[in-house]
């Protein structure tokens, strides 16, 4: 009868209340981005995300020390963020897909209102500072991986002004659909591809 006891102890399971749920985790970092939207970074109340999710402020506290450190990892769990690294086969083609991938991270609403709310509380505060260099560094990798593929099929130079090169990738999208709030069609893709490759080739 012990051993039979010790056996159930065993292969009990948890109680939900010890478990770090993954569908909750996504909850509650849509929740965030639905609070920082309407509110700005600064103003994010915990108790509120928690109650968007359906949740108890706890459920935050199990996963994450702060409200900087859950921000990162939010940060860090949208795949839109990131851009995929395949050889298009061209310089242009590799253009377009940049362009192609940007444009779907800025046309999303939350994001065109959280991006210049991060931008903003850096020049107010240094706490989101490694948060928003973390997402331009990702993207200036992509775009090194771009130039290195290009010099490796003789499209550019290898001496190149690579800084200038990767800040042409990224500001007209930036520049119109986050300050000016416009958008880019397909057609305006398009020709935006040929202006960049040609300007690029020029750095």
């Amino acid at each position: 009868m012990e051993r039979k006891s010790i056996d159930l102890a065993m292969r009990r399971k948890p109680s939900g209340a010890a478990l770090i749920r993954p569908e909750l985790t996504t909850m509650l970092f849509r929740a965030l981005f639905e609070e920082w939207a309407i509110t700005g970074f600064a103003a994010v109340s915990l108790e509120r995300v928690a109650a968007r999710a359906g949740a108890g402020k706890a459920a935050i506290y199990r996963r994450w020390q702060s409200k900087l450190e859950f921000a990162c990892e939010a940060i860090e769990s949208v795949e839109v963020m990131r851009l995929g690294a395949t050889d298009r086969g061209s310089l242009r083609a590799d253009i377009r897909e940049y362009l192609r991938a940007t444009r779907a991270v800025l046309r999303h609403p939350l994001v065109r209102r959280i991006i210049p709310d991060l931008v903003a509380e850096r020049l107010r505060s240094d706490e989101l500072s490694s948060m928003l260099d973390g997402i331009a560094q990702a993207r200036r990798q992509f775009g090194h991986r771009l130039l290195d593929r290009a010099i490796a099929r003789k499209e550019l130079r290898p001496d190149l002004e690579r800084e200038l090169a990767l800040d042409l990738l990224f500001s007209p999208l930036y520049s119109r659909m986050i300050v000016l709030g416009k958008n880019f069609t397909k057609a305006d893709l398009d020709k935006l591809e040929i202006a960049l490759e040609a300007a690029i080739k020029t750095c």
